[in-house]
């Protein structure tokens, strides 16, 4: 199986990273624009297989798509961060406009890929890179309620004090601090709802907390996260390449499912080899309903700016 990662920044080196240590694909491929630069960070990763023991192969390439020819998932990190003075119309039309080339390219040379998206604003360069290729919604991936899901859960734990793989929880919604919705109703611990261990404005804390876990990264790094973003979408192609299915939130194509459609938005999916399996519709109280049409809300007008590009 073949990994191809766009993007070899800090994101896009973790996720390398954890699919290639993991031995998730047998090989992967980094390709970025600047010159060396995927190289230099696909080599100095194959320099640590006979130090960890794996047998995945790693190559860097510089803006050379042929290179990642017959690619079962391509992952896109491409895409600049919002800069002091840079209105959301600008950013969006600058990765918009790089995640339409790049997705282009890669179909060029893996035309069966099954695409995950990691570019911000995330559910909006989703939207785009389903409308720019025209590939089946099944194929394009938004891997935001990953993240989010792995970050609600961290702050649960800590709450808990308890082992963070023995908490459950999920987060759906919008890819976004105003937009997320950590879905506190249904976490639980060891299959035990938390509300039982937690009071009601711990919870609300943990809430909290979650939906601004991305901006208390940036402020203690002075830079994006990209440890836990790298490990959610390698748990992510893990379970496509493996056929897992399993349960995991991604922003996906709605068309009708929870009331909404014509969106790219967070909610539960089965993830196997055909990408979303099936998107799991649970059943919302009338407080999480009206939170997730608000994210929509929020989600819509970030789509107007790619009237451009669609």
């Amino acid at each position: 199986m073949k990994v191809t990662v766009i993007g070899a920044g800090n994101v896009g080196a973790s996720c390398a990273e954890y699919i290639s240590q993991n031995e998730i694909a047998s090989k992967v491929v980094i390709l970025d624009i600047k010159e060396g630069f995927a190289e230099g960070k696909a080599l100095d990763l194959y320099q640590t297989a006979t130090t960890l023991g794996f047998n995945t192969s790693i190559k860097g390439v510089t803006n050379d798509y042929s290179e990642t020819r017959g690619s079962n998932v391509v992952v896109i990190t491409s895409g600049v961060p919002r800069k002091p003075g840079m209105t959301r119309e600008e950013l969006i039309g600058i990765n918009a406009g790089i995640v339409q080339k790049v997705s282009e390219n890669v179909l060029e040379y893996s035309p069966d890929a099954i695409i995950v998206v990691v570019s911000n604003p995330m559910d909006t360069m989703t939207y785009l890179a389903l409308k720019a290729t025209g590939l089946p919604k099944n194929r394009i991936i938004g891997m935001g309620g990953a993240l989010d899901s792995s970050r609600f859960k961290t702050y649960l734990s800590l709450a808990l004090n308890k082992p963070a793989n023995d908490i459950q929880g999920m987060v759906i919604g919008g890819h976004g601090d105003t937009t997320m919705i950590p879905l506190h109703r249904l976490a639980t611990y060891n299959g035990i709802p938390v509300s039982q261990f937690l009071e009601e404005k711990v919870i609300q804390k943990v809430v909290a907390d979650t939906m601004v876990g991305g901006a208390t990264l940036t402020k203690l790094l002075g830079t994006s996260a990209w440890y836990a973003p790298g490990a959610s979408v390698a748990y992510l192609v893990d379970s496509i390449l493996n056929d897992y299915k399993k349960i995991i939130p991604c922003s996906v194509f709605l068309d009708g499912e929870y009331n909404l459609s014509d969106i790219c938005i967070g909610v539960p999916c089965i993830i196997g080899a055909n990408g979303v399996e099936s998107i799991i519709d649970i059943e919302l109280n009338q407080s999480e309903e009206n939170l997730l049409s608000e994210s929509a809300i929020k989600v819509r007008e970030m789509n107007t700016a790619l009237s451009d590009f669609l």
